[in-house]
Order: C-alpha cells, then sequence, then structure tokens
C-alpha cells in the first residue's frame, strides 16, 4: 500500500469525468488499498480516484463506522434537504454550505464487482453525493447552496 499524492485546487483532471470500472482485479484493489490509507493519513471521510489522479468510478468512505469501497456507484433517490458546511481535500483550507439530500439511496460494486444497494443518512450521505459528483468532475463548490460562497477555513 502507497500514500497517493492528492490533485488539488485547480489541477484539469478534477474537472474530466471518470470511466467505468470493469476489470475487478489486483490492481484495483492496490488502488482501492492506496486510497484507504491516503484517506487515513489526511484525515478525511472521503475519497474519490479522480482526486489521486486516477479516472475511474472509484470511492472510498469512512465516516466513523468503517470503510467503504463503492465502485461505479450511482445515486438511485434522494430525500429530505440538509444544509451544512462542507470541506474537500482537493481544495485543502476552503469550506461552504451546501445543499444535499439528508438521505441518499444508491448502487455501488464491491472490489470484487459484487453490487450492493445503500441507503444512508447525514453526513455518509453527504459524503456519498459528495464523492459520487467527484466521479462526474463536480466540485462541491459548484453545489453551494444558494446564498453561499467559498471561504477559507477558519481553524
Amino acid at each position: 500500500m502507497a500514500i497517493r499524492k492528492i490533485r488539488v485546487d485547480e489541477d484539469p483532471i478534477l474537472k474530466k469525468k471518470s470511466r467505468t470500472v470493469d476489470v475487478f482485479d489486483d490492481k484495483l484493489h492496490c488502488l482501492l488499498d492506496d486510497m484507504y490509507e491516503t484517506l487515513k493519513k489526511e484525515e478525511g471521510v472521503g475519497l474519490a480516484a479522480v482526486q489521486v489522479g486516477v479516472l475511474k468510478r472509484v470511492v472510498v468512505v469512512d465516516t466513523g463506522d468503517g470503510l467503504l469501497e463503492l465502485v461505479n456507484p450511482e445515486v438511485i433517490s434522494g430525500e429530505g434537504e440538509q444544509k451544512v458546511a462542507e470541506g474537500c481535500l482537493s481544495l485543502p483550507g476552503r469550506v461552504g454550505v451546501t445543499l444535499r439530500p439528508f438521505t441518499v439511496k444508491i448502487k455501488a460494486q464491491d472490489r470484487d464487482g459484487h453490487w450492493h444497494i445503500y441507503k444512508v443518512e447525514d453526513l455518509k450521505a453527504r459524503c456519498f453525493c459528495h464523492e459520487i459528483d467527484h466521479t462526474n468532475g463536480i466540485l462541491f463548490s459548484e453545489k453551494l447552496a444558494p446564498g453561499e460562497v467559498l471561504r477559507h477555513r477558519e481553524d
């Protein structure tokens, strides 16, 4: 396992749409393992492969209750609303209030290609939406709630 460099700010790869994963092999497993190590080192809650320079629809999430690996994730539905400040490892030091569903239902494959359905809420729902947006070339700064602006985090 290795720590990978996180792409930041105006890196053009962050605006690109990731490709669907068709091969579930050791190379994918290595990417997932490296992404998790990178996520832990950076003390984040979610990381998409594009953030480490790999244009594949791959996401890792750990909001405190264990690792979830999402390959080819898609939002099926969303309910409710939450308006909360978000940050991003690719936009270090910045935060903005976004409008996201409170509950989301997604489908995704695991590292071996098996499909799963997840219904999550609150922080995990926000994180899933944030990371799935990354796979579509969308940064959270493009999802700010009406009237909100991106600002520097006050430590």
